[in-house]
């Protein structure tokens, strides 16, 4: 209040000075207070915006009574609108978590019934559609491509959202088969199975394992439906054992121009092997048939190593190992060796008594939480927070609590240090056996929401691995550590053998021919917005540097489900000729003409990376 008073003598003896015949008012007369509000003052200058009003001709020959209500009605506009903004800004219909988004107005705006938000797993890519399909047969699904051909209407096929780059949203409309999820036939001799391909991976291996059967290998999670796992060419690990692709023998496609058709290596073999790994674009896989393997129990071998111990058995680990993975941990020397194997091969399950318990295994990681959390926020704790909405550190995971560690301070390289430190500590601690069925052995706990870049190159042959892959990492490394990148771990790296899907990163006629996978991360540990922004920042500096000075010397291309489409157009140009290097793409832009020529299939990532000739 004593500020608005303040102002508005400053207002009046401004107009004074204005007229040669000034008429102050009589010393005993007090200019009344302004009325009171219960919005808060802006901080917005309305000295100067009132003045420019009060500084027109028309203004300075006006009488000092017509000047004094001009002014009073141009500052009570003025004060109208700051506080309608502010009442607007405190009222808004905000989700209760979303408070720390008020400054993005009317974005978190109540959404019509109508419209769907559909997100990836990530949290990284969102769109809103009215236009998401989900039909509950094959009869249903062709009447829904048949219906967007004809109208020209977009139907993005989208699985279940677990692809970092979200490269199955579209915000014109998708359909997806999450309703479609049935085991159709089971073949046990020949070891084959023919399912919908909404299925989950995880729903498929629970619908064969009675029958003895399970796939050969898995990607990191259980949730993806098999038409997505497949289209986007995800992979597991073993040096003898091919992307997940390679275990599909036929699919059955539903086109928009030729309608349902069946595609395999005896019927349409150039377009089986096109199609196999299509992503999305050729037309939507309703049913997948797939080679499967007998169920066998698995032993895992943790150990901790580094890399002069690595280099020197590498060749080893990669030949006489089915399953095998390395987890570096950024400005240490830890490397976590991830062995598994038949337990016939050990003739039996192996008599191990672990040196530490779990609970001495995260005491390093719990202790640097509770000493950070003293430091950023001056919150002292015993073993449970303050906070009642605060778990109990001792019921969290290493994942969860590693996420929450990060939370604290995830661009400060020192502090990330630490928390490497601590999950370099818990690694040494968790060496030892496990032993379980490949399905519940073979997957991994990748944390929270992240970005994630993951490429794929040639690593020589089984027989002769070029090393490669370990000088990949060398000089990851050494990026790292002079740009000074606050990067996180693990980083991992896999092996695969070559895949015959034209389209698969790991794509090759030489059948002896292997490829390393290697991924660089950065976790999304917080809802902030601002926090989320500067973190993405951050990580696509580190995927730039790593994509400018490794990814061309060591002919390395990002997995389908992690490549981010550039918005300068020269850097989208270079990777448009990049892929022209790599993959066929006018064959696979020649069958999504000839299958989907309204591109209702497409969206704007496929649009950008692989151009028709007419939409260029």
């Amino acid at each position: 209040m004593f500020r608005a008073l303040n102002l508005r003598r400053s207002l009046q003896t401004l107009l004074q000075n204005h007229h040669p015949h000034p008429h102050p008012h009589p010393p005993h007369l007090k200019t009344p207070p302004p009325t009171p509000s219960t919005t808060p003052q802006s901080p917005i200058n309305t000295y100067n915006l009132t003045r420019s009003f009060c500084s027109s001709p028309s203004s300075l020959s006006s009488s000092p009574s017509s000047s004094d209500a001009e002014l009073r009605k141009y500052l009570g506009y003025t004060l109208l609108l700051l506080g309608c903004g502010v009442a607007t800004y405190y009222s808004f219909p905000f989700p209760e978590n979303a408070k720390h988004k008020r400054a993005q107005l009317f974005r978190y705006a109540p959404l019509p019934e109508d419209l769907h938000t559909v997100s990836n797993w990530s949290g990284t890519h969102e769109v809103q559609t009215r236009n998401f399909l989900q039909p509950e047969s094959l009869q249903e699904l062709e009447s829904i491509v048949k219906d967007a051909n004809e109208k020209k209407h977009k139907i993005r096929p989208v699985g279940s959202g677990l692809s970092p780059n979200g490269i199955g949203l579209a915000r014109a409309g998708m359909v997806n088969l999450a309703l479609m999820d049935k085991v159709l036939e089971v073949d046990k001799e020949k070891k084959r199975v023919r399912v919908q391909a909404g299925i989950r991976v995880q729903q498929l291996v629970d619908g064969i394992k009675d029958y003895g059967l399970t796939l050969q290998n898995f990607a990191s999670i259980r949730e993806q439906q098999i038409g997505g796992i497949v289209q986007v060419g995800a992979h597991g690990t073993g040096a003898r054992l091919p992307p997940i692709d390679e275990q599909v023998i036929s699919m059955k496609l539903v086109t928009p121009a030729k309608g349902t058709i069946e595609v395999s290596q005896e019927k349409d073999p150039e377009l089986f092997y096109l199609a196999r790994c299509g992503l999305g674009g050729l037309g939507v896989v309703a049913e997948v048939t797939l080679q499967c393997v007998e169920r066998q129990e698995l032993v895992e071998h943790t150990v901790v190593s580094n890399m002069k111990d690595i280099k020197k058995n590498h060749r080893k680990f990669l030949s006489e190992n089915k399953h095998v993975k390395y987890l570096y941990i950024p400005y240490t020397d830890t490397v976590v060796l991830v062995r598994c194997n038949p337990v016939s091969k050990w003739k039996g399950a192996p008599k191990f008594t672990p040196k530490y318990s779990e609970d001495e295994a995260m005491q390093h990681v719990r202790e640097l939480y509770v000493e950070s959390l003293k430091k950023y926020r001056g919150q002292v704790i015993a073993v449970k927070s303050p906070n009642d909405n605060e778990p109990d550190i001792n019921e969290l995971s290493f994942t969860e609590l590693r996420d929450k560690l990060l939370a604290l301070d995830p661009l400060n390289k020192d502090h990330v240090i630490k928390v490497n430190q601590a999950e370099a500590e818990f690694w040494r601690k968790s060496e030892g056996y496990r032993v379980g069925w490949s399905d519940e052995i073979l997957g991994f706990d990748c944390g929270g929401q992240q970005w994630v870049s993951e490429i794929c190159f040639p690593a020589g042959t089984l027989s002769k691995p070029s090393m490669k892959d370990l000088e990949y990492i060398e000089e990851l490394t050494q990026v790292i550590e002079k740009e000074g990148i606050p990067a996180p771990a693990p980083i991992e790296q896999r092996w695969t053998a070559r895949s015959r899907s034209s389209m698969s990163p790991a794509s090759s006629s030489r059948e002896d021919d292997i490829f390393s996978w290697v991924g660089i991360i950065m976790y999304l540990p917080t809802m902030d917005a601002r926090q989320r922004r500067q973190i993405t920042e951050e990580f696509f500096h580190y995927r730039h540097v790593t994509q400018t000075q490794l990814w061309d010397q060591y002919s390395a291309y990002e997995h389908w489900a992690k490549v981010e489409v550039p918005k300068d157009k020269e850097e989208l140009s270079a990777l448009q000729a990049r892929l022209r290097k790599r993959f066929p793409v006018d064959a696979y832009n020649k069958a999504r003409k000839e299958l989907d020529p309204n591109q209702i299939l497409s969206n704007n990532m496929l649009e950008k990376l692989f151009p028709l000739s007419d939409t260029i």
